[in-house]
């Protein structure tokens, strides 16, 4: 894998016209057809937006997920749907219910990766959501424990993957941001992404959300992907001392634009937090992206942190001489 490759997390804002038209279906007001082409109008929006920035690995952007959890469970068997539950500041979504056995009947993202990946000579990401953040961020009023349940839901998410690779992903991302909220259960997760990954020749991924990593640290390097995708420009870099205890031995992808921000990051500001990077890691191992997914900003922030992105990462080549 060639060095300093840009990518975005997972989801992106969607414009106006796809959340007016998202409301509207919630309402019945508007056909699952027609919110489909808007879904896939804004994805081509996007896709077309990544290439004119110059990023190297693309996302769909997410256009036709609501909640990164409730998305999947409202396409597997043995779930429900609770009403609004509150997430952090004024945000809600519809927490996830297991009320049986879970079975998936069909693939849930193919088709939409298929379309993305149908717009650009460029290698798409595919996006799941890991077993556990599946588990942890739902309720469950079926399974014995959670390791029960965990470890049901890796199998759906296993065929999930393998789908996507026969279809021709490159890149597979299995999103756990709850991994680091429960240091004690570390183990319970290694084991689930196992079963994910397991047969998988695609390049792994795992986004990690913020959280206390001194917990899990080394012990979060034998999740067995290829790149661990980790947060850095809204801590400061912190992590980088944490890494400073055992060495890494995987890729990184590393965040370096504030998601949580209004402020637009300077091209500089970027650079300067990949030299301190780069003080620990060679160019080879890194990727680069925004601290998380980009859906809080407004479509306007969403571009302009990923174009200040693709400049800091082209001052750095340059620097270093990378072509």
């Amino acid at each position: 894998m060639s060095a300093l490759l840009t990518t975005s997390v997972g989801s992106l804002p969607k414009p106006p016209y796809l959340r007016k038209a998202r409301a509207q279906y919630s309402r019945k007001e508007l056909g699952r057809k027609d919110l489909l082409e808007l879904e896939k109008q804004s994805t081509r929006e996007w896709v077309q937006v990544q290439e004119e920035i110059g990023l190297d690995i693309l996302v769909d952007g997410e256009q036709d997920r609501g909640d990164m959890v409730t998305y999947f469970a409202e396409n597997l068997e043995g779930f429900a749907i609770s009403g609004l539950v509150r997430s952090y500041g004024n945000r809600y979504y519809r927490k996830p219910i297991a009320v049986g056995p879970i079975r998936r009947n069909e693939p849930i993202t193919i088709d939409m990766w298929r379309y993305a990946q149908g717009l650009t000579k460029k290698p798409v990401k595919g996006m799941l959501t890991g077993p556990y953040t599946i588990c942890d961020w739902s309720f469950n009023e079926y399974f014995d424990s959670r390791e029960a349940f965990v470890m049901e839901l890796a199998q759906f998410v296993h065929q999930e993957a393998m789908d996507l690779e026969a279809a021709g992903a490159r890149y597979i991302q299995i999103d756990e941001p709850a991994i680091s909220t429960r240091p004690e259960e570390l183990d319970l997760a290694i084991q689930a992404m196992g079963v994910v990954t397991e047969g998988l020749t695609a390049t792994t991924i795992t986004h990690i959300c913020y959280g206390d990593f001194a917990k899990i640290y080394p012990r979060m390097l034998d999740i067995p992907v290829d790149i661990l995708d980790l947060e850095m420009a809204n801590s400061g870099y912190q992590l980088l001392e944490v890494f400073q205890q055992h060495s890494f031995g995987k890729k990184i992808s590393v965040g370096v634009v504030d998601v949580h921000s209004h402020v637009i990051e300077s091209p500089e500001e970027v650079a300067e937090g990949l030299r301190r990077v780069l003080n620990q890691f060679p160019p080879e191992q890194i990727l680069v992206d925004p601290d998380c997914g980009l859906k809080t900003r407004t479509v306007e922030e969403a571009k302009e942190k990923l174009r200040v992105v693709r400049q800091g990462v082209d001052m750095i080549k340059k620097e270093l001489g990378i072509d």
